[in-house]
């Protein structure tokens, strides 16, 4: 035996130790110096320090936010540029749309945002999945030249393999099709549809993946974004996945209920560019705009000025968060929010809580059983903030609604992916749209006053109600809530 040998025999606790500690020094040092949220910094050095082997490579793993970082993010804002420099139907001035208060909310948008607000735009609610899954396979059947699809969720079931047949049929027939689908909500169904649309070679990718399995470094990043265009000309967006319990025919009375969107217009085009933009970053792969994007809006004789607001673990991060800010700050009468998930940080629950103490009615609308079971508790344990603020929180009755739905003063809406929860507001990739539409705002409102007709009033005497024990638990798993 040689003396390292020997030495190694002798010492490895203390050399392991030892180098645990250098190890778990470095990282700690790493999250103090790049985390912009002292929550976040304090959350991330105290794991280091108690484990400072175990805690570095998980801080590895989930904490380091390399996206900002890589040489492709900074690559694939040509795209953006490209699909989203129309200024032909641009505006200056909201008010005559919106309400005077929402001219300084549009300068934020422009500050903080890839894109112009544009002009001209028409924009359809559709309820569930009975009304958005035949309208989107309607736009795929009537494709000519091109169709892409982004989802977070593309379940193998009936809904799903619908869409994947009409996908098929498309493309047989001429289409240009890309799908992406992210790499973790590819996993709620087997066999996952993107082995079927493989088999029926249809160009199709998994985001934050590889052929050798999850790149680790981006396991807690997520494409939460649900985009279908169809020849350039009409785009779906909003918060919905394709799965078929959003279809009352199949699910029945537990159907999960969901608002979705479809567009027409220029702002169709800003939806191609985010998916151009995802598709280059996955596969390398440009998709010319020329090819995949109409310059065609004057039929649509629509009048909703609108913008799409992408934001993720990016140079976007904080985007549709900024916008929430900025929407509270300007309210001047009525705030409607219906989330299935809410869970604001400090800031935004201090927006929602100043705008209710300054005396703006605010309505908060939240499913009164939700799907996810340690999100409810977690929601359970900060709720009273805004309820002592002057907020109504409404726990709707019916069955699970995954709307994400926002409207300021019946003259601004905000509708996409998002939910109010730490992982949208900083670990997503999300798409939303802005509306300055006070017809549109109406429908919306219309919609959420109608929830609330049907829902529960939650009080400050009965969260007091709630045994010790539960109150314990919701606190400990509130703990945890940037991680749900």
């Amino acid at each position: 035996m040689t003396a390292i040998d020997t030495l190694l025999s002798a010492y490895w606790p203390h050399i392991a130790f030892l180098t645990s500690l250098c190890i778990g020094a470095v990282a700690a040092v790493h999250a103090a110096m790049t985390k912009t949220d002292v929550r976040a910094a304090i959350g991330w050095v105290g794991v280091i320090l108690l484990s400072p082997f175990f805690g570095a490579l998980f801080y590895i793993i989930a904490g380091i936010n390399r996206v900002r970082k890589d040489q492709i993010s900074q690559q694939r804002d040509a795209a953006l540029k490209e699909y989203g420099a129309s200024t032909t139907q641009t505006i200056t001035s909201v008010s005559q749309y919106s309400a005077p208060q929402f001219e300084s909310l549009k300068i934020l948008g422009d500050t903080i945002g890839h894109f112009p607000l544009l002009i001209g735009n028409r924009a359809t609610m559709l309820q569930s999945g009975d009304e958005t899954y035949p309208a989107m396979l309607k736009a795929i059947e009537q494709a000519r030249h091109s169709i892409v699809l982004q989802s977070y969720i593309f379940d193998h079931d009936s809904e799903g393999i619908k869409l994947a047949e009409a996908l098929e049929r498309a493309q047989n027939r001429g289409v240009q099709i890309r799908v992406l689908i992210d790499a973790v909500g590819s996993k709620y169904s087997r066999p996952p549809m993107i082995r079927t649309l493989r088999k029926k070679k249809i160009p199709c990718a998994l985001f934050m993946t590889n052929p050798l399995g999850m790149r680790m470094p981006y396991a807690n990043l997520r494409s939460h974004r649900k985009i279908l265009v169809a020849d350039g000309e009409i785009g779906f967006t909003g918060g919905m996945n394709i799965r078929a319990g959003f279809v009352k025919a199949i699910a029945g009375s537990k159907a999960t209920r969901d608002t979705h969107f479809c567009f027409e217009g220029p702002i169709v085009a800003q939806l191609m560019a985010v998916f151009a933009h995802d598709w280059r970053f996955t596969t390398r792969e440009i998709l010319p705009v020329d090819e995949w994007c109409s310059k065609q809006w004057a039929t649509t004789n629509g009048s909703v000025p609108a913008r799409g607001i992408r934001s993720g673990p990016d140079r976007n991060i904080g985007s549709n968060h900024s916008m929430l800010l900025g929407a509270f700050a300007v309210a001047q009468s009525h705030i409607r929010i219906q989330s299935p998930y809410f869970l604001p940080d400090i800031t935004l629950l201090g927006a929602i809580a100043t705008a209710a103490r300054r005396g703006i009615q605010v309505d908060i609308v939240l499913p009164g059983e939700n799907n996810l079971r340690l999100v409810s508790y977690a929601m359970m344990a900060q709720i009273d903030q805004v309820i002592k603020s002057g907020c109504r929180v409404w726990l709707n009755q019916d069955t699970f609604n995954h709307s994400k739905l926002i409207t300021v003063d019946n003259a601004w809406s905000y509708i996409g992916s998002s939910n109010i929860d730490p992982r949208s507001l900083r670990l997503n990739f999300e798409l939303d749209v802005e509306m300055y539409d006070r017809n549109l705002a109406q429908q919306i409102s219309a919609q959420i006053d109608h929830e609330i007709s049907h829902a529960q009033r939650l009080t400050l005497d009965q969260l007091q109600a709630i045994p010790f024990v539960k109150k314990l638990r919701n606190k400990i798993i509130w703990l945890a809530s940037p991680y749900l």
